[in-house]
């Protein structure tokens, strides 16, 4: 784990790998974005302003999602909501925030700015798999960081994070609301205490504070690191490469079927390869979720009450992904249903 990679000289910034690779996967959905859309894009600049933009929102949406799911830890210090320099930023904020602002950018030049003739529906496609491609390093910053972490699990391929990682403060813990009674780790309570927070959950003395005697206990009792867990942020990320990929290849089928004369194929319209985008999203999320142990159980809609009353869980992100899903079939029967535009060769 890794949350912070160096130090920038002079300026003594950190420099925090989230934060990182999510530069870098804005980086690399600008570069095919740009790619993309070269054969119908009246000016190329507007994909870069549009990125950038995008990028903005993403930050704020990102942070606001975090804010808003742990607001908890906020209402004592309601000013550290901007110290997003100390971590705390959630993707899917960020992606819902950055899909909004570039779709009313591109209606802005649209329909304000007449001299341009966008064909908007192209562009949420290129978009799609763009936000896919970013996915991929955004999710390993996630690993890096040691948030977004799942369940205990025994496979050959689940990791360990270290003493005092989020990861290891939630497996110390009771969660009644995760049908769990008893910590999965039992750590001596009154040897590491460090403070215990409004909602009773107790974090134990930071690593550099324990004497040496208190850190070879925990290596002898094997608790110097957490249990074995799913490396969902890793599968998340192969998640968003395979989506990436999916994407694609159904928007070339559909430039191909305009190319060929059949413009009415079904499933072939500009906008479908971005609703999707909404579908399968939606559902690798819904899914990733049973395997994740970070986001508290909450429900707030019929379909999540079914879900929680049969397994007693379900989280806000598995709400969003469900009205993911439902946005997308809609989108992919409104698409449907619209006039093709003219496709350049």
């Amino acid at each position: 784990m890794y949350p912070e990679l160096f130090e920038i000289p002079l300026v003594h910034l950190m420099v925090k790998s989230y934060g990182l690779m999510m530069v870098i996967g804005f980086l690399l959905a600008v570069s095919l974005i740009r790619h993309l859309s070269r054969s119908f894009t009246p000016d190329p600049q507007l994909i870069t302003n549009a990125a950038l933009y995008s990028l903005i929102g993403g930050v704020v949406g990102a942070r606001a999602h975090f804010v808003v799911h742990y607001w908890d830890q906020f209402q004592s210090r309601p000013m550290s909501v901007f110290a997003i320099w100390h971590g705390g930023l959630e993707l899917l904020g960020g992606v819902i925030l950055a899909i909004t602002i570039i779709v009313f950018y591109l209606c802005y030049h649209k329909f304000i700015l007449r001299r341009y003739k966008l064909p908007i529906r192209r562009y949420l496609d290129v978009l799609a798999v763009g936000l896919m491609l970013a996915l991929v390093p955004g999710r390993i910053g996630c690993f890096l960081n040691g948030c977004c972490f799942g369940k205990p699990s025994h496979l050959p391929w689940a990791v360990r994070f270290p003493y005092d990682s989020l990861a290891y403060h939630s497996q110390i813990n009771a969660d009644p609301q995760r049908n769990r009674p008893e910590p999965w780790l039992k750590l001596p309570r009154e040897e590491y205490l460090s403070y215990v927070d409004k909602d009773e959950k107790w974090y134990p003395i930071p690593y550099q504070e324990l004497t040496e005697q208190q850190k070879q206990t925990l290596k002898a009792n094997n608790q110097h690191r957490s249990l074995p867990v799913h490396p969902t942020q890793l599968y998340s990320s192969a998640v968003g490469a395979v989506l990436c990929l999916i994407l694609y290849l159904f928007r070339r089928r559909a430039r191909n079927s305009e190319r060929i004369g059949s413009p009415n194929k079904l499933f072939a319209k500009p906008g479908q390869t971005f609703a999707l985008m909404f579908i399968l999203y939606g559902v690798t999320r819904f899914y990733m979720e049973f395997l994740r142990d970070d986001n508290p159980f909450e429900y707030g809609s019929w379909i999540m009450y079914v879900i929680y009353t049969i397994y007693k869980g379900g989280t806000i992100s598995q709400n969003i992904g469900i009205y993911l899903v439902i946005s997308g079939v809609i989108l992919m029967a409104v698409f449907q249903k619209a006039k093709s535009t003219t496709l350049k060769s």
